[in-house]
Formats: C-alpha cells, structure tokens, sequence
C-alpha cells in the first residue's frame, strides 16, 4: 500500500451535491479535484443512470461546480466561458445547490465589490446524453444560486450593492459604515447583500423579491409562493433574521415574523399554508439551546410548537478535511421534512411529519453531507467508514471514484470512559505507519473546531498524513461539542474549565492505555476552537512538548471588534460583552495566562481570516517571543479560515508541511528528516 502524505489530498475526487431528475430515472452529482498546476479546484458533472447501473461525466472544462435540473431533464449551470460578459468583474454564480422539485435551497452570499450593473452570471444548458453545453441565458447579476421555479422561470440569488453605498467607490481605499464590515471567504462585504431576485427566461424580466437591504440565507417553494428568511440592516446586523412570504404571481411580499423577534432555523413548506421552522425561545441556555419544531401558519404567521428537539437540524457537522461541494441538507414535501442532524459522532438524516413524529432514516456511522428523495427513494452522499464522500442510493453505494484500498488508511480504535464530572466521553486513536508493539513513538493530540462540531470515524487526510508520518494520532469530543444535547453543548461562559478538564482527562486515559506513546514527546494541535484551546493548553499545562495553533482565538477582548462574527458570538459564548464584563472576557483569554507558557508553539494563520484574525496568532507569537519562548508564525496570503478544508491546494501544502516539519523537529520520530513527508 502507499503512505499517506501531504500531498495525496491531491489525487482525491470528490463527489457532492447528488440530485434526481425530474423523472427520477437519473442522479445528477458534482465531482472536484485539486489541480496543482492553477492552484485551484476543478469540478465537472457526473450522471448516474438508475436503469444501467452506470456513471458517466457530462463535463470535462472543470467549470462546472453547481447546477439545476430543468423542467425538459437537461442541465443548467453556471460558468464563465463567455470573457466579455459583464462589464466591471467576471461572470460567475451557483446554479442551486441541491434544488430540486420540492425542495428547498440555501442562499449563499459571494465575495465581490461593485453592484448588479458591473457583474453578469451566464448558464450553459448540457442534455445528460451528451454533447456539447450551449449557452441558455445570462442574466445581469452576480449569481450566486439558482432554484427552478417551473419551465420559463428560476430564483436567482446575487451579490448586489446598495446604491447609496455605491458612490464616490475609489480603488485607492476601502471606505465602512457598517458592522459586520467584511465577512470571512467574502472579503470586505461594506454595502453588499444577498438578494433574492425571481427570473423570466421567455423575456428577460429580473424580478426582486427582496426588499433591497435584505440580507436573504435560505428560501422555499411551494407553487407560486415563497418561504424565505432575510435580514433586513442598513448599520448593524444582529442575531435573527425575518421570515417572508412572497407570492410570485401577485407580487405580494408579507411578513410573517419580524427580525430579532425569536431565532430560528431551518424552514420549508409541507402544506400550502403550513410551515415546519426549526426555532428556539427563551431558556437557561440562551443561543445554545437546540431549536425545536414549530408549525407556521402563513395566514397569521402564527407559530405552534411541535415536537422538542435536543439535536442540531439542517446541517451535519462531523469533520473532516477531505471534502468539497455542497448540496441538499433540507427538503420538504406534503406533509414530511428530510433533514441532516448530527447525533452522536454522526450525521444521519432524519424526518419529521406533520403529526410531531421523528423516526430516523437509515445512514450508517458517518456523514451524511448532502441528499435528495423523490418517488419514495433517497440518495446519499456521504463519508462511512475509511471511504471519502460517495453516492449510495436507497443504502447501496453506486459510486466508486476513490479506491481507497491502495493507501496505507491507519486503523482507529475507539475509547469511551466516563469524565469526572459524570459525562461519557468517546474518542479515537490511530495508530502510525509500520507500528510495532513494545517501540516507542511519538504522538499529536487534536482538537476540533467549534466548538459545536464533532469528531467521528470519518475519513481526515491530514491525521491519516501524521499517522503514516510515524506518528500516534488521538482526539475526542469534549464538552461544547455538537451530537450529545444541549446541556452538553453549552459551555457558554465556560470555556477553558469543562472543556480543558475533559480533554486533560482524556488525554491521560489514552496514555495509560497506549503504553507505546512516549509521554515525553506528545504534541497538541487544533483550529478556530482548536486553535483556542491549544492557546489555553500551552499557559495552563507544560505537559506537551510541541503546539501547533491554528486560526485561533487570544483575546475575547479584541476578538469581539475584530471578528465578522464577533459583535454576537462574544456574548453567544462567553456570557458578556466588553462593555458589560471585561474581566470576564479577560478570564477566559488564553493571552491573559502567556507568562505560564513553556511549549514551543508555532502559529498558522491566513492573512485574509476575518473569522479568527491574523491579528489573534500575533498577539500570542509576540508575546511567546518577548518571553523567550521557542515560536514561529506562518501567515498564508490570500487565505481565509477555510485554509485546511478548502485553501488553494499548494498553500494548504505548506501549511501542513509546516505544522509536520514543528512537531518532527521537538517530537522527533523515526521518519523526521525523510523526504517526501
């Protein structure tokens, strides 16, 4: 078999976004790949014939990320193939992600500056039988979704600017009014917004559906109405959007609840004048608590409690650096809503009716990432086992596009003790390439991001990489994490107690039941969360010998003005804003604790992380220098907080031989020093 390194991310295809035809006799998919030589990704479409059992690829350009099926059974997608479209930027959009008949899409807002007049998107229309993609039609927005209304008519949605924002723009600075002023992977968002907009292709007619200040984040559709939530905000946009009905032949648009009213999550359609909305009120957990299932009515906007829910819903959340794509994670239908949720260490889908009752759909141990159902059947795609994301229809996999069996997969076992404060606890150890019991080897301990995600059994390249690189690799899910309930997943105010206790104690329970791990040479890593316990770890404990902090948090303090998120997710997780409680944001900022720090420590950042800013890994590295400590900051270019999962595939390169070239060099394996790591 072949070792897992760095750059074996590389030869990885990755499936997403797995739709049916409008007759159901086929699956449409997405299939991405790293190509070294652009530094980017590439993706084309993929069809699945039901009859033949067979896959064939439409596209070969590698332009093709994102589509919709039209009412005729062909494919529309987004490209910029066409150089002279749009005036001021390039085409460029997604072609609804998981839109379907009955379904429900996302609307996901792009980087850019201008407004609709400067950008164009165009959409190619490919038959699944072959041939080559003709241009349709190209509409005068920068798009970034699409959902098929009915034959003549599509959902668009775009990136646009306020017009009053538009003026007096200068290249030469970059001028703000408002907060959040940029937004990680987007860049400087000052005045842009995510509009919804309803398409005639017959005539051209570009219709907003949105009020213009609307920031829109998903929508649904039901005949000629749509369900949508949007953010209305001209100086700073808080916690909870509004929800919207609009009529698409009468133009009418209601309010059906006002924003910053009550939070809510997931919605879609299952009767004409009844909604499933995943939402949560007022309760000792404040933001923390999982949202339960509420009924709509969309005469009165009226809202009934359901069926309480104690689990994340909409989105699946089990990590995982080795996949790319989106696609459908909610989808409704009279009287059923399918959903992703992740239980356990898992993401499965599950479905709620009318009538409140919950049953589970059967996905194995894994990630569901995304899915579709029509006519009784449903079609996955997901990560089981030490496979990467591939399509299973009705529980049987139909796609092969990795075969993992030629790579050196390092096999996990897994632990489960109960923590001292009363919580069981599960977590993993890999352990390295070419292992021989009785020899002692180094190890790395990660933590995950968050902190509401999850570790599982799924497929992660750059542990499998640390485990063929000699290593012992271990992690678990601590207190905070998603998949265990709400009261387990509250650490709001808390971080750096329960949290650190559990990791402590874990990291203790697998160095008395691994005794091949030199307890001398243990190393501990992590990102955003990660990143901020490894910062809390290194000024409380001198027990690990190397840290790799990635993307972290230093100071609750600068963190809460300089974030995209910061102005709610400082008091969401920490209990008080500056204003109200310095001292407690300062309790629980791992900066506060920097002369207690001895481990050589080396920081990753992307210059361009409005998430967790550059500006937190160099606070810690300076002050770690000041104090004589051993530390080196690597600051990617062009990044964002996305670095590890969906960076350019060379930076993300260099960012991984990086934090394997630091702890090799203090952890010392056998392997350090070869080349081709």
């Amino acid at each position: 078999m072949n070792p897992i390194k760095i750059e074996t991310f590389t030869r990885f295809q990755f499936a997403s976004n797995p739709t049916f035809a409008p007759d159901g006799q086929s699956i449409a998919f997405v299939v991405q790949y790293a190509d070294l030589k652009d530094n980017n990704y590439k993706g084309d479409l993929y069809l699945y014939d039901c009859a033949k059992d067979r896959t064939v690829r439409l596209t070969t350009a590698g332009d093709a990320k994102s589509y919709v099926w039209t009412s005729r059974g062909t494919l529309l997608f987004p490209a910029d193939r066409d150089k002279k479209a749009g005036r001021g930027g390039k085409g460029s959009g997604k072609a609804g992600e998981g839109a379907g008949a009955a379904g429900e899409a996302e609307a996901d807002g792009s980087a850019g500056t201008g407004g609709q007049e400067e950008f164009s998107t165009s959409y190619y229309e490919i038959s699944p039988r072959g041939g080559e993609a003709v241009k349709a039609f190209t509409v005068p927005l920068k798009g970034n979704g699409m959902y098929r209304v009915d034959e003549d008519r599509y959902l668009i949605t775009a990136t646009v600017e306020l017009e009053k924002r538009a003026v007096g723009k200068d290249e030469a600075f970059e001028a703000v009014d408002e907060i959040p002023f940029w937004f990680n992977g987007k860049g400087f968002t000052n005045g842009l917004r995510n509009r919804l907009y309803l398409y005639r292709v017959s005539t051209g007619e570009l219709t907003p559906v949105s009020e213009e200040t609307a920031d829109v984040s998903s929508f649904s559709v039901r005949g000629t109405k749509v369900l949508y939530k949007a953010y209305p905000w001209t100086d700073i946009h808080n916690l909870y959007d509004g929800i919207y009905l609009y009529d698409m032949e009468t133009g009418e648009n209601k309010c059906l609840l006002e924003k910053d009213i009550r939070r809510t999550g997931m919605i879609g359609f299952w009767a004409d004048r009844e909604a499933v909305v995943a939402s949560s009120v007022e309760n000792p957990h404040g933001n923390g608590k999982y949202m339960d299932f509420y009924t709509m009515n969309l005469d009165s906007g009226e809202m009934k409690l359901l069926t309480e829910y104690d689990y994340s819903s909409g989105s699946g959340s089990v990590g995982s650096d080795a996949r790319l794509g989106g696609g459908r994670t909610v989808k409704t239908a009279d009287g059923s809503c399918y959903f992703v949720t992740t239980r356990g260490d898992s993401a499965h889908v599950y479905v709620i009716r009318q009538d409140g009752s919950l049953e589970g759909v059967v996905t194995e141990r894994g990630s569901c990432d995304s899915f579709d159902v029509q006519d009784g059947h449903m079609v996955v795609c997901g990560l089981y086992g030490d496979k990467l994301a591939e399509l299973y229809l009705d529980g049987r996999q139909i796609t092969c596009l990795n075969d993992m069996s030629q790579w050196d997969v390092r096999p996990r076992k897994e632990y489960s003790f109960t923590a001292k404060d009363g919580v069981s606890l599960t977590g993993w150890v890999m352990t390295p390439a070419g292992y021989e019991p009785g020899k002692k080897y180094p190890a790395i301990f990660h933590i995950h991001g968050g902190p509401r995600t999850v570790f599982g059994t799924v497929f992660h390249h750059e542990m499998q990489m640390w485990a063929n690189a000699g290593y012992f690799v271990f992690f678990t899910n601590p207190r905070g994490s998603d998949g265990f309930g709400t009261e387990f997943g509250d650490i709001n105010g808390r971080y750096g107690t329960v949290d650190y206790d559990n990791l402590m104690e874990f990291t203790d329970y697998v160095l008395d039941h691994e005794p091949d791990i030199d307890k001398a040479r243990v190393g501990v890593t992590g990102g955003s969360y990660g990143g901020f316990m490894t910062n809390w770890i290194i000024g409380h404990t001198d027990r690990f010998r190397a840290a790799a902090s990635q993307r972290s948090i230093a100071n609750w303090i600068s963190f809460e003005y300089m974030s995209d998120i910061g102005h709610t997710f400082t008091k969401n997780e920490q209990a008080a804003f500056a204003c109200e409680d310095v001292d407690k944001l300062w309790l629980h900022s791992p900066i506060r604790y920097i002369e207690n720090c001895k481990t050589p420590t080396l920081f990753v950042h992307s210059e361009e992380d409005y998430r967790c800013n550059v500006a937190e890994g160099m606070e810690m590295f300076a002050a770690l220098k000041v104090l004589g400590v051993e530390t080196r900051m690597l600051m990617v270019k062009g990044e964002t907080h996305e670095l590890s999962r969906s960076g350019r595939p060379r930076n993300r390169i260099v960012r991984m031989k990086e934090i394997l070239n630091w702890m090799d060099k203090y952890l010392e394996p056998e392997t350090a020093g070869k080349e081709e790591r």
